[in-house]
């Protein structure tokens, strides 16, 4: 599996809207769009791959709780809507929006448009009205769809929304969504064979200095993640989780 020593760094949005930026309203047509987008995601799901489920009952039906995932292709996406309670409100590129149908789809759906790569306090002022109504919120920590089939880096985003909200987090990973895979069988009437694994729950540790609370759970973030995933998908934190048997303890000891 390729590491993340030679690919491009993070990127930066260069459409900017902060305009659209805001949390939505669960109004009574956004919760039927909502509930429809879930049935439609479990029937592609169930058209499309054999998908194994693990870890279900972590996953709260409220918050306020934040979900940080790998994100390997655009089944993650479908697959999450599938599994994930109505209420839980997805991150999105800006750059989304000006695509025509799926633009407007995302934001009938009520997604938080981000830019990426620069502060965007709309977004966290967003994220913190979500927090307050007991809503779920998403994010992938690495910033983007994976480069290299593998963990990236993870930036510090994630880390900064749990600690500055004090809520916990809800580690989920998929296995086997890459864009190659899904579409190659696709094209050939063939289920793809994924799996969705949600971690147990668990906090950020608060140091004195807010940039050491931010690097370290940033680190704490993605070696959770990792640890939820074979090591051929582990990428930038295989050698660092290499012969780890963490899995367990990192679940089971919030704060550690």
């Amino acid at each position: 599996m390729p590491t993340n020593k030679t690919i491009s760094p993070k990127p930066l949005s260069e459409v900017v809207n902060p305009q659209i930026t805001r949390l939505a309203q669960l109004t009574w047509w956004r919760k039927l769009l909502r509930n429809f987008v879930r049935w439609l995601s479990k029937l592609l799901v169930f058209l499309w791959t054999r998908s194994e489920l693990i870890g279900s009952e972590n996953i709260p039906q409220r918050g306020p709780a934040l979900i940080v995932s790998n994100h390997l292709g655009d089944a993650d996406l479908i697959l999450g809507f599938a599994y994930a309670p109505p209420i839980v409100e997805p991150f999105a590129k800006i750059e989304l929006y000006d695509i025509p149908i799926l633009g407007r789809l995302l934001d009938a759906y009520g997604v938080i448009w981000v830019h990426r790569g620069q502060p965007d306090r709309r977004a966290l002022r967003a994220v913190m009205d979500a927090m307050q109504q007991r809503r779920i919120v998403g994010i992938a920590p690495e910033g983007r769809e994976s480069l290299t089939g593998a963990l990236e880096e993870g930036t510090d985003g994630a880390a900064y929304l749990a600690l500055r909200a004090d809520v916990p987090i809800i580690p989920i990973t998929f296995i086997g969504t890459e864009n190659k895979r899904v579409f190659h069988n696709m094209k050939r009437g063939r289920r793809t064979d994924v799996s969705v694994t949600i971690g147990k729950p668990f906090r950020l540790e608060k140091f004195p200095d807010r940039r050491d609370s931010i690097k370290f759970g940033t680190k704490k973030i993605m070696r959770t993640l990792a640890l939820q995933l074979p090591p051929r998908y582990r990428g930038f934190y295989e050698f660092e989780t290499q012969g780890s048997d963490e899995r367990q303890e990192l679940h089971e000891k919030p704060g550690s």
